[in-house]
């Protein structure tokens, strides 16, 4: 295996300590599963920048590439990844094992329900926490007349377990992720040009839902027969937690700004009253935000107390720092600023690194050879490859 790897520098706040002398390899082996047969990646720590902050060197692999599309992540007990395609609707199995161009790259399914329009399409999986024992994984897609979640073993047909979610030809959600508490959380659309759906309790668009896998409400809900855990949401993208079980989400698709928000349980994040911040108390702010040029962020990813988040139209990442309770130090941080074009699918490996994709196979795009990909970030002070 001999894919491209090469290093930058990027400047995070002072809470991401270096260690001098720490070198990049591969990780060991992870209580989730054995790590791919990833390739040794070896860089100098970075030195501290000026101003007190610290500078930080991130080794970058690219693990596939070839791809249309590529959505959802959601990695395996073995430390290889289900990748789904937006428009051929294809599930692909990325890895653990590997050929010459890469990690092996396998076609596991191409489902026949999903239909694609604008943004819609086959979008997020989730694989079931007793994947050992069940063999099940969760799909997000799209249909002529709404947006589903359906359950399915790889090679059999999906089931739907929730139907109806609002559908559009440009925002459609679509991610979807196990919580630490085991449940199952579904990012859906407002899906409608005036917003009238996330302020709506009676809808599921525009919403973060919460719910069992049969498509219940999971037990603690804020309203007990009721599958929201949180509204006002634009276009909710990106999920993932924390260690300390914090949940964060992206939101894209307002008129002038991209947001990270900090989810928690029954709050109201504005959509569409509030676009970024709000003065209205009533309103959840967003934990960042963004200039939609430089954002409109899709998936999201946490490594310890940084949050990661990958860009479509700001075609990089933002990195945010947080303290111990949660509160944001320092300023974001950019990273692979305009290098690979659109930035999708986020996620953070069993391994300590990250997993971005790239989306350039799609209107707006703007393809090279080798689009679309999937790079491996290692990053010198933590994660994958710490000594």
């Amino acid at each position: 295996m001999s894919p491209r790897v090469r290093s930058v520098s990027v400047v995070l706040a002072a809470t991401m300590a270096v260690t001098s002398a720490c070198a990049f390899g591969p990780p060991d082996p992870d209580v989730g599963g054995a790590p791919p047969n990833l390739p040794t990646l070896s860089a100098p720590a970075g030195s501290a920048a000026p101003g007190g902050d610290d500078e930080q060197e991130v080794a970058i692999a690219e693990l596939a590439k070839g791809l249309d599309v590529p959505w959802g992540m959601a990695f395996l007990p073995d430390g290889g990844a289900l990748v789904t395609e937006r428009d051929t609707h294809r599930i692909l199995q990325v890895g653990p094992q590997s050929d010459a161009d890469g990690l092996k790259v396998t076609e596991l399914q191409r489902l026949t329900e999903p239909v694609s329009a604008g943004d819609g399409g086959l979008l997020g999986v989730a694989v079931s926490p007793k994947y050992a024992q069940d063999k099940t994984v969760y799909v997000y897609y799209t249909t002529a007349t709404d947006n589903r979640v359906a359950k399915l073993k790889i090679g059999g047909r999906p089931a739907p377990v929730l139907t109806g979610l609002p559908r559009s030809d440009t925002d459609n959600g679509g991610q979807i992720a196990f919580g630490p508490d085991g449940y199952l959380y579904v990012g859906t659309a407002d899906a409608t040009e005036a917003g009238t759906l996330a302020q709506n309790p009676k809808s599921t668009g525009g919403k973060i839902l919460r719910m069992t896998t049969a498509g219940k409400p999971a037990p603690g809900n804020p309203v007990k027969t009721s599958l929201v855990w949180s509204s006002g949401h634009r276009n909710v993208l990106g999920l993932a937690w924390d260690s300390s079980k914090r949940m964060y989400a992206t939101d894209a698709g307002q008129a002038t700004t991209g947001e990270l928000n900090l989810i928690t349980k029954g709050k109201n994040y504005g959509w569409p009253a509030a676009d970024g911040d709000s003065p209205d108390a009533t309103f959840t702010n967003p934990l960042a935000s963004w200039p939609v040029k430089d954002s409109s962020c899709a998936g999201v990813a946490v490594l310890e107390r940084t949050i990661a988040t990958a860009c479509l139209l700001g075609r990089r990442m933002w990195l945010v720092s947080t303290t111990g309770n949660g509160t944001l130090i320092g300023q974001p941080r950019e990273l692979l600023k305009g290098e690979y074009g659109r930035l999708r699918g986020l996620a953070a490996g069993p391994d300590g690194s990250l997993w971005v994709a790239t989306s350039n196979q799609e209107p707006g795009g703007e393809p090279k050879a080798g689009d679309d990909r999937i790079l491996r970030l290692v990053f010198s002070d933590g994660g994958a490859g710490r000594s």
